[in-house]
């Protein structure tokens, strides 16, 4: 068997991978699957077919890899709702954790605290001292109830002991608008997403959810130095594969993306896009998985977060 298994993941692979988005072509996850297959299509000498399925709070691309045959060549690009579904959901059509093995975690994009300009508030301890003062008067919008944007804010909230109200969309890119437009207080946004707003002062930027200073944004602080210590939110796109895919498969999968994310080209095109490079272990996706999973398990049930 195990000589089996090393040919096979010596010979892979054979025929086309197909890389399952869950989101519209043309958003930051998608952009970014597209560059990394294309990457992976020239080291591999097979097409990387970007296969874009959205809806359902990404559960119907992630059904389809936990379905999929464990061969390594059905892959998803993972991001924070894989680790907040379990939580938010009573019944899902997969285990979250028995159901995948981790790839590689490729990049990620840094949740940015912005406000609307008339805001008064320049720093997260003036936003935090406004809301005391005002509790229940701020709003904040976010991609819909129970995504990444949403608990982003919630876990922000309850760290700051305040009170805000909050307006769903369907999309991050609506709840933008309506920040620009001034009919939001603030909100937790994808970096690529208010780069150019913010550069423009159509909002304006006070701190970043990573733990340590971007480097798209040196500038701006983090929340966690600004004012709420501990404070952490991520965006970020991995790599994970059906459950049982060999070893072998899954090292070289994580290999040549770490090749690719590492070369100097594609890391100047990653900034440019907003995306920190990672490609970490497989190992080490796993553990953060499972911290992220512990995590916002935490935030969804001490939020009373139910899916709409």
């Amino acid at each position: 068997m195990c000589g089996t298994i090393a040919s096979y993941a010596q010979n892979f692979p054979t025929r086309p991978l197909r890389i399952v988005v869950p989101y519209a072509a043309g958003g930051s996850t998608d952009v970014l699957a597209r560059m990394v297959g294309q990457k992976l299509t020239a080291v591999l000498g097979q097409p990387v077919v970007i296969d874009n399925r959205t809806g359902a709070g990404t559960i119907i691309a992630t059904e389809i890899v936990a379905r999929a045959a464990p061969d390594g060549y059905t892959l998803l690009m993972a991001t924070p709702p894989l680790t907040i579904a379990a939580a938010l959901y009573e019944k899902l059509p997969f285990d979250t954790e028995r159901d995948f093995a981790a790839v590689t975690n490729i990049a990620a994009t840094s949740n940015v605290l912005v406000v609307h300009p008339a805001v008064p508030a320049q720093s997260v301890k003036e936003l935090v001292a406004l809301a005391k003062a005002n509790p229940g008067k701020f709003t904040f919008g976010s991609s819909g109830v129970g995504g990444a944007s949403h608990l982003a804010v919630e876990l922000f909230r309850s760290m700051a002991g305040i009170e805000l109200v909050h307006v769903p969309y369907k999309g991050g890119a609506l709840a933008v608008t309506d920040l620009l437009g001034g009919r939001l207080t603030l909100m937790f946004a994808n970096l690529t997403t208010v780069q150019g707003h913010i550069k423009t002062g159509r909002v304006r930027a006070l701190a970043i959810g990573t733990a340590q200073r971007s480097l798209v944004v040196p500038d701006l602080p983090t929340v966690a130095a600004a004012g709420v210590p501990g404070y952490e939110a991520n965006n970020w796109n991995g790599v994970v594969a059906p459950a049982g895919t060999p070893r072998a498969v899954i090292e070289r999968l994580r290999r040549e993306i770490k090749a690719a994310v590492d070369a100097p080209e594609m890391r100047e095109r990653l900034l440019q896009n907003a995306f920190e490079p990672i490609a970490d272990t497989p190992a080490e996706f796993a553990r953060y998985l499972a911290t992220e999973r512990v995590k916002w398990g935490k935030v969804v049930r001490e939020a009373h977060v139910k899916p709409e």
